[in-house]
């Protein structure tokens, strides 16, 4: 296995250099979005000044437009383990799953039912209970506090035979826990329903594979995993072909262009490829020997998920010390497997609010309150008392700076 090599990756990302008075910017705000390396600023920007057309035109920036287009589709592909032509763009993951979830409704019938998670963000769970007006019944499974992991004894109920999808996020955007995707999608279709997973806030810490998952449809944000603010979703041909897609009446019939609704952002899908170029080649720098797009993508999060276990290990190591400081969700070390470097934690007598006012004005970038995860927060019994201190690490992270942060815990533990 490769080893990460921090300082190019930090080379890669200019914001990384800003300050804050006088304390370098520490970025522990990933979760709700990474910084970008300068690639991706530099493919967007070429875009504009190179490719900036709509498509299909019969000249030169359209055909630009079009090629740059067709080498991003394969780009995801290639991320996602799939055909290009499974991979659709689109406004952000939340736009794009409102957008399936009224495909899918057009097929359901009143008593139809979908399995949703009190774990999800709720742009995984909005779209699935708006399909109640038409008679749908949504049931949503309940998570084990003491560890904020789903509860798969209620999920296992909850899954009928009237049950036609069931929808789950492959790691939580507040509490960092990695749901087991590949038994619930077995159970899901076990049952005869379809298996929708969000994946955005995995994608940034782990590989995906949605032909060994055998999942139907997964969601991502690229503006999670490096890029720029955009959407991105997998759909299993059968099925983007057997759905109706709500579309203008021109747009092309076959695959992706037909879930491709309006003209997309073309500047963003140019910085979108750049994000995946990236990690291609950090994964070449991490083992040599790779080959394809594929092989180093793996090979990239190999890299990243053995150094980002170590920040993790270093956070809870560090977070016990910490007088008054409380870890929602899997807390030991023994089971890093099962998480992603995400942690939502409280300090007693402090609100979150004031946590990330307190390193915000050291220079440390975290984030306060339910992230959109309010089924969360409202479980926790934390939600009305201003949600959670989430803290998100990503692979451009140093141990220096988890050190900086724990360390302005620590003090602010003791005022």
């Amino acid at each position: 296995m490769g080893k990460l090599d921090v300082q190019w990756v930090r080379e890669q990302f200019p914001a990384l250099k800003q300050s804050v008075n006088g304390q370098p910017a520490v970025f522990l705000d990933g979760p709700a979005g990474t910084q970008v390396p300068q690639r991706v600023i530099d493919a967007m920007r070429e875009y504009f000044e190179t490719s900036n057309a709509n498509t299909c035109g019969a000249f030169a920036t359209s055909r630009r437009s079009d090629a740059m287009l067709a080498e991003a589709h394969r780009a995801l592909a290639a991320l996602l383990g799939c055909d290009e032509d499974e991979v659709h763009f689109g406004q952000n993951m939340t736009s794009l799953t409102f957008a399936l979830a009224r495909s899918i409704g057009r097929e359901l019938k009143p008593g139809d039912e979908i399995v949703v998670t009190t774990l999800d963000h709720d742009a995984n769970v909005a779209p699935w209970r708006a399909l109640e007006e038409k008679g749908v019944v949504v049931r949503q499974v309940d998570i084990h506090v003491e560890d904020c992991t789903l509860d798969l004894d209620d999920l296992r109920a909850k899954i009928t035979a009237r049950t036609r999808v069931v929808a789950v996020g492959y790691a939580s955007n507040a509490v960092g826990t990695i749901n087991p995707v590949a038994e619930i999608i077995r159970l899901a279709h076990a049952a005869g329903a379809l298996a929708f997973i969000d994946a955005v806030h995995y994608a940034p810490h782990g590989p995906i594979d949605v032909r060994a998952l055998d999942c139907d449809f997964l969601a991502c944000s690229p503006y999670k995993f490096f890029g720029p603010h955009t959407g991105v979703m997998y759909g299993k041909r059968e099925h983007l072909l057997k759905l109706r897609a709500y579309k203008v009446r021109p747009q092309y019939d076959r695959l992706p262009d037909r879930w491709e609704v309006g003209t997309l952002m073309h500047e963003a899908i140019a910085g979108v490829l750049a994000a995946v170029e990236y990690l291609a080649e950090l994964g070449r720098k991490s083992e040599s020997h790779v080959k394809t797009r594929r092989e180093a993508l793996l090979a990239a999060y190999r890299a990243v998920g053995e150094y980002e276990r170590g920040l993790a290990v270093q956070m809870l190591e560090g977070f016990a010390k910490i007088r008054g400081l409380k870890v929602y969700g899997i807390a030991e070390k023994s089971r890093l497997a099962e998480r992603v470097p995400t942690f939502g934690v409280r300090l007693a007598g402090k609100s979150p609010l004031a946590c990330a006012e307190f390193l915000g004005e050291s220079g440390i970038f975290t984030w306060d309150g339910n992230y959109f995860a309010i089924n969360v927060t409202e479980r926790l019994g934390v939600e009305e008392s201003g949600g959670l201190l989430r803290i998100g690490a990503v692979h451009y992270n140093t141990p220096a700076e988890i050190e900086r942060l724990l360390a302005a815990l620590d003090e602010l533990s003791r005022k």
